[in-house]
């Protein structure tokens, strides 16, 4: 968790230096793959879990990595981003019930919604009232990593290994391809990218993706999603003291409150049997 944080810090000292989201994204995406190719085995899964791959490749390689560091480059602030990405939860919640039939009771509902309001709160600070769009971007990033987290729930059996290192290929083609087109002059990009800012890259391939985001799903090997997502919910008091210290960043009074009622309230929501 504290990895998990980390990487929203990075992430945003990497768009500060004026390196475009999507194409972030793919080399860290590139990073991922280049690290697990010498462990892949170069065969295919089985058939019945086809799908679910395609789903978990396409959701956390392209819809939460894109959507991450086009939050972070919207937004001018990182809490609001960091604490917003817990929505990923409810969400997970939500989705699990729907496709596997997980069960939700009232408790469980009351908390989900309240860790909507919270976020509606965030939205409300004067700082981001001009940057909204940010939350609505970490929300997309939130559902993406939920239907990440649920799809990655049928791939249980399959190697971690062979998992992210198909989720890091399709992340890395479609966001350059998307960069290409979206983002532009990409090669010149890419030349004028300094040591320094190659270090945070690998970074955040190497240890937030690599290490962190397979120790995760590593997990569902032997737990059901609910028993796994609560300890996501302590990445932000991680993120929010990373934030403080790289950038000197305090939480407004709305952004504290609702952080406390979107924090607590997934808190709350894994307690709840």
């Amino acid at each position: 968790m504290i990895l998990f944080g980390s990487a929203f810090v990075l992430g945003k000292l990497v768009l500060n230096t004026n390196v475009p989201p999507l194409l972030f994204g793919s080399l860290r995406m590139l990073v991922v793959f280049l690290c697990l190719i010498p462990f892949f085995k170069f065969q295919m899964p089985g058939k019945k879990y086809i799908q679910p791959l395609i789903i978990f490749s396409l959701s956390m390689g392209v819809g939460v990595t894109g959507f991450t560091y086009l939050s972070l480059e919207e937004s001018n602030i990182v809490s609001p981003v960091i604490i917003g990405s817990q929505l990923a939860i409810p969400f997970a919640i939500i989705l699990s019930t729907i496709f596997l039939n997980e069960s939700i009771n009232l408790k469980k509902w009351f908390f989900v919604i309240s860790s909507f309001i919270g976020i509606i709160l965030i939205g409300f600070d004067p700082e981001l009232i001009n940057n909204i769009f940010a939350l609505f971007l970490t929300a997309g990033m939130s559902f993406f990593y939920a239907i990440a987290n649920v799809s990655g729930r049928n791939l249980n059996k399959i190697n971690v290994v062979t998992t992210n290192t198909f989720m890091a290929l399709a992340g890395f083609i479609i966001l350059i391809i998307m960069s290409i087109f979206f983002e532009g002059d990409t090669i010149k990009i890419i030349n004028n990218i300094n040591i320094k800012i190659w270090i945070l890259i690998i970074y955040s391939g190497l240890v937030v993706s690599v290490g962190a985001h397979m120790s995760l799903f590593y997990l569902y090997k032997f737990y059901p999603v609910g028993k796994v997502l609560p300890f996501y919910s302590l990445f932000p008091v991680f993120g929010l003291i990373q934030t403080f210290i790289v950038f000197k960043e305090i939480p407004s009074l709305m952004v504290t409150l609702g952080g406390i009622i979107v924090i607590g309230s997934v808190f709350i929501i894994q307690k709840i049997k």
